[in-house]
């Protein structure tokens, strides 16, 4: 057998246990809100159906402020969270929960009638908390599912599948959109609805596999609850008192709050920036569907990439290329040109995250992955501060959208500064 061969054999093996493949499809189930709700029909349904006959400009606030409020509560929550999950051993139950909670709430955006955006305000902002929350323990428990050495192709098996699993809702709700009809909705706003419904339905059905396959690793006997929340505090407490003397961790999330807000904000101005261009909707629409089947198999093959060249390498090279996107982006002006960009985003964008999220596994203590994942999911939810304020600047300053597009460089330019300096084992 070649020695290619063997590494074939061993991945395969890892990435069929049961509890990887259980763990992995949870990407898969909850990417479907991610996908279809938040990156697709909410912001568009939310300013033409729940806020019909509202000037742009406010139903624009409006959005933004249910997202700030989401971001801030999960931001605050979080470690805490994560902190009293560790001690009670309760990661998987808590996911379940949240699961539950932001299933049910995407499901109910259904009921919401025309006109009222107070309600799909609400309902959108608490099934927000339920991905984020179900996020946080899904990316601790890879700890549990898998060995050191295996972080990165387990990893960026999940985002593959994450990938696949939410274009695969979202191009069916597109096509129950775009010829509702043959769905036999009676317009495209039932069909919308509709898609709400079903991303409830595949988040909440999927997420049993991970439920029932995987089993959480506890360095400690689980606590009652009451005595869990408790520790937890106290815990949380001992560990920001500490976090500031541990100069990797610290390094790690601050690069991390960079590069990784330089992510996300092209990732939500990508689409406004292509209409800002004049660019046609429905061609921006099929870009989006782009990015999540090329970041199918580009995701595993970061997981590679980080096995043979350590993951902080390979998050170093997306980082490069996110950049020269930002800069490509600059002289973007034609649809095809846009379809480029998207292609190269799909093949960087699951890569980053699941290095990222590898490499942060491998800086954890033992038997508090909850508690730091929720720190990691804090900056990941404050990086949604930098990136739009600083293009925001720059095109409020200059006049010049290009200008604010190309600013973003800066926020890659500084995390990978602050990588560079993050000591790591030689693995990594």
């Amino acid at each position: 057998m070649s020695a290619t061969a063997a590494v074939t054999n061993r991945a395969k093996r890892v990435l069929t246990r049961r509890s990887v493949f259980g763990w992995a499809m949870y990407d898969w189930a909850n990417s479907s809100f991610a996908c279809t709700v938040m990156a697709g029909f909410f912001p568009l349904f939310f300013k033409q159906f729940w806020n019909a006959g509202v000037p742009a400009t406010v139903s624009t606030f409006r959005l933004g402020i249910a997202n700030g409020v989401a971001s801030f509560i999960v931001a605050l929550v979080a470690p805490l969270v994560g902190a009293i999950a560790d001690k009670g051993s309760a990661r998987v139950r808590l996911l379940g929960l949240f699961t539950v909670l932001g299933a049910a709430m995407t499901a109910g955006m259904f009921l919401v009638a025309k006109g009222d955006w107070l309600l799909a305000s609400i309902l959108y902002i608490v099934a927000s908390l339920g991905f984020w929350g179900g996020n946080q323990f899904y990316d601790s428990l890879l700890t549990d599912v898998s060995e050191e050495h295996e972080y990165d192709l387990v990893s960026g098996y999940g985002y593959a599948l994450g990938y696949l699993g939410g274009g695969l809702l979202f191009a069916l709700n597109v096509a129950m959109v775009l010829k509702p009809a043959m769905f036999g909705f009676a317009d495209a706003g039932e069909a919308v609805r509709w898609s709400f419904v079903s991303v409830g339905i595949w988040w909440a059905g999927f997420s049993l596999f991970t439920i029932l396959l995987v089993k959480e690793r506890s360095a400690q006997q689980a606590l009652p609850a009451a005595a869990a929340i408790r520790a937890g505090a106290a815990e949380l407490v001992n560990t920001l008192r500490h976090l500031r003397g541990d100069r990797t961790l610290v390094l790690f999330l601050l690069a991390y709050w960079f590069y990784i807000d330089g992510v996300n904000t092209i990732i939500k101005m990508a689409v406004d920036y292509g209409l800002s261009l004049g660019l046609k909707q429905n061609s921006l629409i099929t870009a989006l569907l782009v990015v999540q089947f090329v970041g199918f198999p580009a995701a595993l093959g970061f997981g590679w990439l980080g096995q043979k060249l350590g993951p902080r390498a390979g998050i170093l090279l997306g980082i490069a290329v996110y950049a020269a996107i930002a800069c490509y982006a600059y002289f973007l002006k034609t649809e095809t040109q846009f379809m480029v960009m998207a292609i190269i985003i799909g093949l960087v964008q699951g890569g980053v995250q699941s290095l990222s999220r590898s490499l942060f596994g491998r800086l954890v203590p033992p038997g508090r992955s909850g508690e730091f994942f929720g720190f990691y999911n804090l900056m990941g939810k404050a990086a949604a501060i930098l990136g739009p304020t600083l293009t925001g600047i720059v095109a409020l300053l200059t006049h010049d959208s290009r200008l604010a597009i190309l600013s973003i460089t800066i926020l890659f330019v500084i995390g990978a500064i602050f990588l560079t300096r993050v000591r790591l084992a030689k693995s990594a």
